[in-house]
């Protein structure tokens, strides 16, 4: 456990540091481009999600035969180096450029961060509380960094927060670098590097249970699409409110999934795995038509948003926080397969981004919410077909090979509920 506990707290540190690069990015946008300070973050945003869905399976097969510390390390390092350039950029392609390689670290750093836990946490009752955890560390990052971040911009420049920023990627690195880390067993991988690339989506499509998952991505996608594309502009544009009501609002949808990652363990001694996840994409997909139905009659108040939010909040967490449990369970395919599902989860957004913010200004937020209500709705309804008609189950432990391969990593305990 203070193995875990060490590369907990390089997460959770690594988390911080993203979030106050982040608002420091934002004031550099606009510091370069005044009033398209907004394209340039919208831009920079698109390169992530690029950087994500690309590079990561990439550096998967390049990095296999390191030792995970060495890539976690090596990864946190180059997002210090880049957060210490990025004060001295006068150019916007400069900043899209080193966007691109600090994401590309990031998509590096977080699918090996994942796939190294459970070799941590072997009893599954513990991997379940360390992926509460972990929910909720992104959950508390998203909601206190750009609060810490205004603190900060009071006593320092936004060059300043970029330091602080490198200073908590370098904190990571030597905690990860000063940790027993564990090897991850994997297949030995002799074949072509294009082949190492793909391994890990040519599984996730060839069984049933982890093609469930990636249709649940899809309706976490459309959800948290809606919620992090439009949440300023409802409640701003819409509503008339400040900023300071902006924050609340995402701070309630946050409280959701919080809410939920923190019940996650408790809820999985009484029902399965599937169960849950199919529960919250069946719930993303309602609360997301609920949403617009109420967009195409009139303008959302205050609780009635915060309510939906808090519903869309708490569903996406009910697919993310045991996804880990699924993955762990493929044993040797493990480093490829959590890959995988970072890379093909973070393609999701290249759809429903584009959804939200374009369709939503372009044409109406009505229509746009509708549209990703279809596409949850269509993604639940597949996840569901797949798991009725499929031989594979979401950690049931009835499909032999999920079985197999808990037997060859050892005991976790108890095999899925």
């Amino acid at each position: 456990m203070s193995v875990f506990i060490r590369l907990y707290t390089a997460q959770v540190i690594a988390l911080i540091g993203t979030g106050l690069l982040t608002v420091a990015l934002g004031l550099l946008a606009y510091d370069l481009a005044g009033g398209a300070a907004g394209a340039v973050l919208g831009t920079a945003l698109a390169i992530k999600m690029v950087a994500y869905v690309v590079v990561a399976p990439v550096m998967s097969a390049l990095t296999v035969r390191l030792h995970p510390r060495t890539v976690l390390v090596g990864a946190d390092a180059v997002r210090a180096a880049i957060a210490l350039s990025l004060p001295l950029v006068a150019h916007t392609w400069q900043i899209f450029l080193l966007v691109f390689v600090l994401q590309a670290a990031s998509a590096t750093f977080t699918p090996a961060f994942q796939a190294v836990i459970p070799a941590v946490l072997v009893d599954e009752r513990e991997y379940t509380r360390g992926l509460s955890l972990s929910r909720l560390a992104y959950d508390l990052e998203a909601m206190l960094s750009p609060l810490l971040a205004a603190a900060l911009v009071t006593v320092l420049s936004y060059s300043g927060l970029f330091v602080a920023t490198a200073g908590g990627f370098l904190a990571s690195a030597l905690l990860v670098g000063r940790t027993a880390v564990p090897a991850v067993a994997h297949r030995a991988e002799h074949g072509r590097l294009r082949d190492r690339i793909f391994a890990g989506a040519r599984i996730m499509f060839s069984r049933n249970e982890l093609r469930a998952l990636l249709a649940m991505n899809l309706a976490v996608a459309a959800a948290t699409a809606l919620v992090l594309v439009n949440t300023v502009v409802y409640v701003r544009g819409l509503q008339g409110g400040g900023d300071a009501d902006v924050a609340v609002t995402l701070a309630v949808y946050g409280a959701g999934s919080m809410a939920v990652a923190l019940s996650t363990p408790r809820l999985l001694t009484v029902m399965a795995d599937r169960t849950l996840m199919v529960m919250g994409a069946v719930g993303a997909a309602a609360g997301l038509v609920v949403t617009a139905v109420v967009l195409s009659v009139t303008i959302p108040g205050p609780p009635v948003l915060m309510v939906l939010w808090a519903t869309l909040g708490a569903c996406t967490a009910m697919v993310t926080t045991p996804a880990g449990r699924l993955l762990a369970r493929t044993g040797p395919d493990r480093p490829a397969v959590f890959t995988a599902q970072f890379s093909l989860s973070h393609g999701g957004f290249l759809l429903t981004y584009p959804i939200a913010g374009w369709v939503g200004a372009g044409v109406g937020h009505g229509l746009a919410a509708t549209m990703l209500a279809i596409l949850a709705t269509g993604a639940a309804a597949s996840a569901v077909r797949i798991i009725v008609c499929g031989r594979g189950q979401l950690g049931d432990g009835h499909d032999p090979q999920n079985s197999d391969r808990r037997t060859q990593s050892g005991s976790r305990g108890r095999p899925g509920p």
